[in-house]
Order: C-alpha cells, then sequence, then structure tokens
C-alpha cells in the first residue's frame, strides 16, 4: 500500500504541475505580485555568523507535498478572496483565548482518547493547534479504520462548546508521521507540528459568537538575545485524567517560565525553542501558546523539553516565525492570510481537494501497522 501511495503522489503532483499555469495567471490576475512580501531573513551582519543548536530534520517528501495547494488554483483563489496581512487581536487573556481540543477514536481492536490545546489566532474563529492534535479531525468523516469524533471545548473547567473543521494541516507533517497514527504517546522533533481548525458551529446549536477571544501573534524572527526572558506558558494539562479518570474537571492553567535555549532546524532560524519546567508541563498541555510580557504569542507548546536541564515539565515551543515561514512554502500565503479571509470558503475547498488525499495516507499507514 505504500508504494501504491508514492505512485498515487507522483500521478496527483504531476497533474497539478499542468495546473501550475493556470494558477498563477488566477494569483496575478486577482492580486499583483508585490516582491516586497518576500520572507528574507537574514543575519544583521555580512561577517557575523550567527549559530543555533541544531535538531534533527527529516522531511523526505517535502519537495512534493508542499507544492500541492501551491498549483491548486481553487486553493489559492480561496486563499486570496479577503485575506489580509493585518490580524486583529480581541484579548490579551491566554485563559480566554485557549480552547481543549478533545478527540475520541475508536477502532475494533480499541478506544484511544486524545486531549490537546489550541487558542484562537483571529477573531473569525481560527484556532491554532498541533498537527499530532487535529490530524484526528481527517478522520471524522470516514470510518474506514473505526469511529472518530472531535470537540472543542472552553471554559473553567472545559464544556463542549463547539464543533470544528480543519482550515489547514501541514501535508509534509501528515507525510512524514502517518504512521504514528495509532500510538498512545506519537514522539516527534515539533517541526511543522502545527494546523488550523475553524470553528464552524456551537454544541447546543446557539448562534455562534460575532468575534471569537483571539490573542495577537508575532511572527517575527527571535533573536538569541531573547534566551533568558520570562514568558507566559498556557494550556489545559490533563495529567489529572489519566489518574483520576477522563470525567474528571479539565482546568485550564497558565505559568511563568523562562526561554533558556533556541534550536533550529537546520535553516539557522530559530525553529523551536526550550522554557523551564512549570505546572504546565504536562500532557494535554501541547498547542498551547507561549506569550511575551508585550502580549504577543510567539511559540505554540509542540513537545516536552530536557527536565535534567531545564526541571520538571519543562516543554519546547515552534516558534511563529517557523510556522510563518513553512506555511508560506506550503500554501504560498502567510500565516497572517492563511487565518483571515472568506474562512468557510477556504475550509470546504481544504476539505475537498487536500483532506482526502491526507485521510488515504492516514488510512494507509495505519493498515500497514495493524
Amino acid at each position: 500500500m505504500e508504494f501504491l501511495t508514492n505512485v498515487i503522489i507522483a500521478i496527483f503532483t504531476a497533474y497539478l504541475s499542468f495546473t501550475n499555469f493556470l494558477a498563477g495567471e488566477i494569483i496575478e490576475f486577482l492580486e499583483p505580485v508585490d516582491d516586497t512580501a518576500t520572507i528574507i531573513e537574514t543575519s544583521t551582519s555580512s561577517n557575523e555568523e550567527i549559530k543555533i543548536p541544531s535538531l534533527p530534520t527529516d522531511f523526505p517528501y517535502q519537495n512534493i507535498i508542499p507544492n500541492i495547494l501551491i498549483n491548486n488554483p481553487e486553493y489559492q483563489k480561496a486563499s486570496l478572496l479577503d485575506s489580509t496581512e493585518i490580524i486583529n487581536a480581541t484579548t490579551n487573556d491566554p485563559l480566554v483565548a485557549i480552547v481543549n481540543i478533545y478527540c475520541t477514536y475508536t477502532t475494533s481492536t480499541f478506544l484511544r482518547t486524545t486531549t490537546g490545546t489550541g487558542f484562537f489566532v483571529s477573531p473569525g474563529g481560527v484556532i491554532l493547534t498541533n498537527a499530532h492534535v487535529a490530524q484526528f479531525f481527517l478522520l471524522e468523516n470516514t470510518d474506514a479504520l473505526g469511529n472518530t469524533e472531535c470537540i472543542i471545548r472552553s471554559g473553567s473547567p472545559a464544556t463542549p462548546k463547539y464543533t470544528a473543521e480543519l482550515l489547514y494541516i501541514s501535508p509534509a507533517w501528515v507525510q512524514e508521521h502517518a504512521k504514528l497514527i495509532n500510538e498512545p504517546s506519537p514522539s516527534g522533533t515539533g517541526e511543522r507540528d502545527y494546523a488550523l481548525l475553524y470553528v464552524n458551529n456551537t454544541i447546543d446549536g446557539s448562534p455562534l459568537p460575532a468575534t471569537f477571544p483571539a490573542l495577537k501573534t508575532n511572527t517575527d524572527l527571535l533573536p538569541r538575545s531573547i534566551t533568558g526572558t520570562t514568558v507566559t506558558a498556557s494550556g489545559y494539562p490533563a495529567e489529572s485524567l489519566l489518574t483520576s479518570g477522563f470525567d474528571t474537571d479539565l482546568l485550564p492553567r497558565e505559568a511563568t517560565s523562562t526561554i533558556t535555549e533556541l534550536y533550529t532546524f537546520g535553516s539557522n532560524y530559530a525553529d523551536i525553542f526550550s522554557i523551564t519546567g512549570s505546572k504546565i508541563g504536562e500532557h494535554g498541555s501541547s498547542g498551547g501558546p507561549i506569550v511575551t510580557d508585550y502580549g504577543s504569542v510567539i511559540g505554540m507548546i509542540t513537545t516536552k523539553g530536557d527536565d535534567v536541564k531545564d526541571g520538571t515539565g519543562s516543554l519546547r515551543a515552534i516558534t511563529l516565525s517557523h510556522i510563518n515561514r513553512t506555511i508560506t512554502e506550503e500554501t504560498g500565503f502567510s500565516f497572517a492570510r492563511n487565518v483571515s479571509g472568506n474562512l468557510p470558503y477556504r475550509a470546504r475547498i481544504f476539505t475537498e481537494t487536500m483532506a482526502p488525499f491526507l485521510r488515504n495516507i492516514l488510512e494507509d499507514a495505519s493498515k500497514t501497522e495493524l
């Protein structure tokens, strides 16, 4: 099946390459190319070489998968409609902006419950979270492997509030980590481990809010001097669910922490950073925001840290600049444009074009592992 998947990828990519010219014409017609919008990241001095500790990077499919959306005319058109480079924040309180993402994944052999954190990054109802949390949304519309249901909870304690659909998930991440879908404690470096969810309905059928509590995001490169800076980490740590059962109240928490080190995935840019241990450093906090004293989100919790070096409950968070740079590589548009514009239309296009392809990858990988 893995061979068949690779053949499908090659055929699908060849077809989309054929439509590349049409996509370019549409983009040029709708929005002239602005060379000043290109992301250029250089050091402050031509004679100064800044070395950041490197973590492993392994994306053998990155030259195939990311180009799919760039070459898709419908996705490009959807991304351009009414999108903007400016996102208006509607709250500076992380505890108001964070949500708990709760999924149940039932197969013929096991029941798996996953819980993670996300936070609103757009007043239009867009949630940023980890790909390893959001991947289960790909399985909601199929019963090929079992039954999957995901809900968005919020408040203290967390209660069911919304349903959501995928607005975006990194195709490169799905391709690389598909075989881990059935792992109870999957591991990874955090590279490209992000996804966007779009809230589409309420659980109780009441009208959706006119605006959602979105935090301010900062996608600028992080300087080396940021190490030692105090930050606030927030999330829905869920260790209590593992010890006391899944009916236990889940409470949002925040804690003060300190950035201890920056790391790169071979780009020599700050792609991920480590923070000192705190009460947030538990299962379930993945996808939570890291906020500076100035009120801007600069990172998202992704993996556990080094408790020996940084204390119990240490964490690592991918930077918003890493998300901005890689989502631009994969879609042709910045993070800001990906969370704005005609969101229902963009979510529908992603569901119709990319989601079935990614779902097949997960299904094939899961069947191979069973």
